[in-house]
């Protein structure tokens, strides 16, 4: 295959990445030193045949996509450390495989269920979604700012701070 026909380019704030013409992935171009982003999804097969080499990955803060995957981690950690990491893993190919919202989802209704967190208990969860809820719609009032409006309109005479007393 010709070089021609695969490239990595720098546009802006991301990094596209393309293959014969068509873009394949963007993702969001990270400058400086020490910044790393994992697609969990590249790695997953290989750490689920090793899931000993979870435990010590370099990166593995970058394998929690959503802060319920690094509560799930952290329940799984308390309540069965020695098989922790088999379990998460088998939870993040799940959402590799099949839909990383679902899973997501999955685990935020055992957690607020306060139910056991397993790859079972997270694929009867998904299979008893007929469609994945949208997330919760939040409706942000509008702020008053003749309050503040007021505050400048107040003249007080300010003393020095030696004449308080």
């Amino acid at each position: 295959m010709p070089c021609t026909q695969r490239m990595i380019r720098p546009w802006g704030g991301v990094c596209r990445w393309g293959y014969a013409q068509q873009r394949i992935e963007t993702i969001p171009r990270l400058r400086g030193e020490g910044k790393d982003r994992i697609q969990y999804r590249h790695i997953i097969d290989w750490l689920v045949r090793k899931p000993g080499a979870f435990e010590n990955y370099r990166y593995r803060d970058a394998l929690f996509p959503t802060h319920r995957f690094r509560m799930a981690y952290d329940w799984l950690k308390r309540h069965h450390p020695s098989r922790s990491a088999k379990e998460y893993l088998g939870i993040l190919h799940l959402a590799a495989k099949e839909s990383e919202s679902a899973v997501d989802y999955a685990l935020r209704t055992l957690i607020e269920n306060e139910q056991p967190i397993t790859i079972e208990a997270v694929e009867r969860v998904m299979g008893s979604l007929e469609q994945i809820p949208s997330p919760a719609q939040i409706t942000i009032p509008e702020v008053d700012l003749s309050a503040y409006d007021a505050l400048l309109t107040i003249k007080e005479e300010v003393l020095p701070c030696c004449q308080m007393s």
